[in-house]
């Protein structure tokens, strides 16, 4: 599998990028066939490669999907862990969005934002009902994220959605006023990022959490 990675490295690879035959593999690696397709299944379930029946194997999209498959089934194990470990989540994608305060703020600042207005309104509308918004929850912090040149961040901050998603079932329903908060607070991360002021986006994105850890933490 190492040596399969370096040969990436060596030949620089790109996601998409076809890889030599698995003969090609064994002479240039000096391994078996046997070794050659086993590191390739392994790598496959890691998403660093992708093999095509009849085609041939590529260089993967190398994406955040083990990791959201790992912490889903890790939460999923059982309810005392399940919680914990969406209370780590939650934290996480938290200090995702604090730490991008300053760099969110500047590239946003004297922006409109149609769209992201758009789905605050219907996330408040969700909420003066009792329904839940997430669709248009995890639009809206993608919206967000697309004013930065960051693929990474905006997998991470996906990965964690999803498995966010995947564990909140676990937890007891948030209250109408909660979720009215939670969207009165993108409303006030939005205003905050489009007039360019750190502040009151760091402010409006821990009024955004509060309301879900004090579910979590059973407040």
């Amino acid at each position: 599998m190492d040596a399969i990675k370096s040969y990436m490295l060596r030949h620089g690879l790109h996601s998409g990028d076809r890889l030599p035959t698995e003969s090609a593999l064994c002479t240039d690696l000096g391994v078996s066939r046997s070794s050659v397709r086993e590191a390739l299944r392994r790598l496959e379930a890691l998403d660093i490669v992708t093999v095509r029946q009849g085609s041939g194997s590529y260089v993967g999209n190398m994406s955040m999907q083990p990791l959201v498959e790992t912490l889903i089934l890790r939460a999923s194990l059982d309810a005392a862990n399940g919680i914990q470990s969406l209370h780590s989540i939650v934290e996480t994608r938290h200090a995702l969005d604090l730490g991008i305060a300053l760099p969110l703020t500047r590239a946003m600042k004297g922006t409109t934002n149609p769209h992201l207005w758009e789905l605050v309104d219907v996330m408040t509308s969700q909420a003066r009902e009792g329904a839940t918004y997430l669709d248009q929850d995890i639009a809206f912090h993608s919206g967000l994220l697309a004013y930065l040149n960051n693929d990474l961040m905006h997998q991470l901050v996906a990965a964690m959605w999803l498995v966010h998603q995947n564990v909140t079932p676990q937890l007891a329903a948030a209250s109408r006023q909660e979720m009215e908060d939670a969207a009165d607070a993108h409303a006030a991360i939005l205003r905050a990022c489009e007039a360019g002021e750190v502040g009151a986006y760091v402010e409006a994105v821990n009024a955004h959490y509060a309301p879900l850890l004090a579910i979590i933490e059973g407040r």
